[in-house]
C-alpha cells in the first residue's frame, strides 16, 4: 500500500469516527493535513487541512462531504446507520494493530449499541461473558481470542455487512 493510499483509508476512517461522534472534528482536520503530507490532493482536502482547531467543529460538517467526494470517498451522515457500520470496522482494524483491547472494543460496541445492532450482537454477547468471569481467570484470554476473531471478520468486509451468525463458536 503506498503512502497516499493510507492516506486516505486514514482520512476515511477518521471521517466515519467524526460521523458517529467517536473523535473530535480536529483530528478530521489532522488527517486531512496528513493525507495533504502524502500527496493526495483535492482543493475541498485543501480547504478542510486549511481549518484550525477553533474553526473544526463548525467548518468540517460543511467542508468534509466535497472533501471526500472529490476523492472518491465516502461522507457518512452524522449519526448514520452506515456510519455506525464503518466505525465498527475501524474500531475492529484497531484491535488487530493493537491499538485497542479486545475487553475495550467488546465494551464500546455493547455500551453503544446493545444487541440492537446484528453486525455488533456477538460482541455484545462476548462483553455479557467478560462480566461473568471471576478477576484472573484464565478464561478472559479466551474471550479476548474470540473478540479478536470478531475483530478479523469484522474487518475484512470493509463495506459489506457481516452476517452474524457466520462467527464461529
Amino acid at each position: 500500500m503506498t503512502s497516499t493510499e493510507a492516506a486516505e483509508i486514514a482520512l476515511q476512517d477518521h471521517a466515519a469516527l467524526w460521523s458517529t461522534g467517536d473523535v473530535p472534528a480536529s483530528d478530521v482536520v489532522d488527517a486531512a493535513c496528513d493525507a495533504l503530507v502524502a500527496g493526495v490532493d483535492s482543493p475541498g482536502l485543501r480547504m478542510l487541512a486549511a481549518c484550525t482547531r477553533a474553526e473544526a467543529d463548525y467548518d468540517v460538517h460543511d467542508l468534509l462531504p466535497a472533501a471526500l467526494d472529490e476523492l472518491g470517498l465516502v461522507f457518512y451522515p452524522l449519526g448514520s446507520a452506515a456510519g455506525q457500520e464503518a466505525t465498527v470496522r475501524v474500531l475492529a482494524r484497531h484491535v488487530l494493530t493493537g491499538e485497542l483491547t479486545p475487553r475495550e472494543f467488546a465494551f464500546r460496541m455493547h455500551q453503544r449499541h446493545g444487541h440492537e445492532l446484528p453486525l455488533v450482537e456477538r460482541l455484545a454477547a462476548l462483553d455479557d461473558e467478560y462480566d461473568l468471569l471471576e478477576c484472573g481467570d484464565s478464561a478472559v484470554s479466551q474471550v479476548d481470542a474470540e473478540v479478536t476473531a470478531e475483530a478479523g471478520r469484522l474487518a475484512a468486509h470493509p463495506t459489506a455487512p457481516a452476517d452474524p451468525t457466520d462467527a464461529a463458536g
